[in-house]
């Protein structure tokens, strides 16, 4: 039975690559189910966030950065986030206030004038520039798109994130709960664990290693009576030349992976872990459809 003046609906986060949606999606949810980097195109698939108030239910999807593909696995990125856009009741259009407009603002412009469903422009990274460039920044792409709502904020400060949450829940209708009010993800924990690896990876390795990664879960089980869970994942690199950087001078890159993914999941599962990671190099795995599969890139499901 749905609570009287409840609301609840589904929104779309979308825009280039990097331009902070993960940033804005875990500041949200208040808790991190998405990877964060200041690389371009960290986020492969639908995060679904669940926001739960008293008043009202919103589930967050958060998708890849639009972007020219350059492989099978950019082809998947892409196709997922054009698909969000037609399955939502609201999409947040989030741009970068510090880089301005670009050409992939323009591919995400047309492809929204070509639905129905309303849209918010967000203007994130506020913070990084002064308020007498937002003014012009807002007529720009005001000029560029129709909208609903033009909300400005920082999403790494939480400025004005407050008041776009009040706006979508004022535009969301009535609906009912579709998730328990303590759920944060639809996704399992062992997928939001191989992210948090991998977001390590991406921060440590910096330059060295471009998105050619992904983590695979192997093995994910619970010991009770120690209250351990144990892990075994594996880090899969294009080249062996990846594999040496990961590892680093006797190991030690490898074990600061592991010692900062261990407290990242430590965090979400409430639990002492024992994370063993390995490395393995299959070439060219983001071209070859068996290993987008295998490693969790099912565009089937979309």
């Amino acid at each position: 039975m749905n609570k009287t003046g409840f609301k609840s609906g589904f929104v779309s986060i979308i825009g280039r690559p990097n331009v902070g949606k993960s940033t804005l999606l875990n500041h949200i949810i208040g808790q991190k189910i998405a990877i964060m980097s200041d690389k371009p195109q960290t986020t492969r698939n639908k995060i679904q966030g669940v926001y739960t108030t008293e008043d009202a239910q919103v589930v967050f999807i958060d998708t890849p950065g639009i972007h020219k593909p350059k492989h099978r696995l950019g082809d998947f990125m892409t196709k997922i986030a054009q698909q969000t856009l037609r399955e939502v009741d609201l999409i947040l259009f989030v741009v970068n206030a510090e880089e301005g407009y670009g050409r992939g603002d323009q591919f995400i412009i047309d492809k929204l004038e070509q639905i129905d469903q309303p849209v918010f422009l967000v203007i994130n990274k506020i913070d990084t520039i002064t308020p007498d460039k937002l003014f012009p920044l807002i007529e720009f792409y005001s000029s560029k798109i129709n909208v609903q709502e033009v909300i400005p904020i920082s999403a790494l400060q939480g400025n004005n994130v407050n008041t776009l949450m009040t706006q979508i829940t004022n535009y969301l209708e009535e609906g009912p709960q579709y998730y328990p009010e303590d759920q944060v993800t639809d996704h399992p924990e062992r997928f939001i664990a191989g992210e948090l690896i991998r977001e390590k990876v991406l921060h440590l390795t910096r330059e060295e290693v471009p998105h050619s990664i992904a983590v695979v879960i192997e093995e994910m089980k619970t010991r009770e009576e120690r209250n351990v869970v144990f892990i075994h994942a594996t880090v899969i690199v294009e080249r062996k030349s990846q594999k040496g950087i990961i590892i680093g001078k006797q190991g030690s890159m490898l074990k600061e992976i592991g010692k900062r993914a261990r407290t990242d999941i430590e965090n979400l599962l409430g639990s002492k872990v024992f994370l063993e990671l390995f490395v393995k190099v299959q070439n060219d795995w983001r071209n070859k459809l068996s290993n987008l599969k295998e490693f969790g890139f099912n565009e089937d499901e979309y």
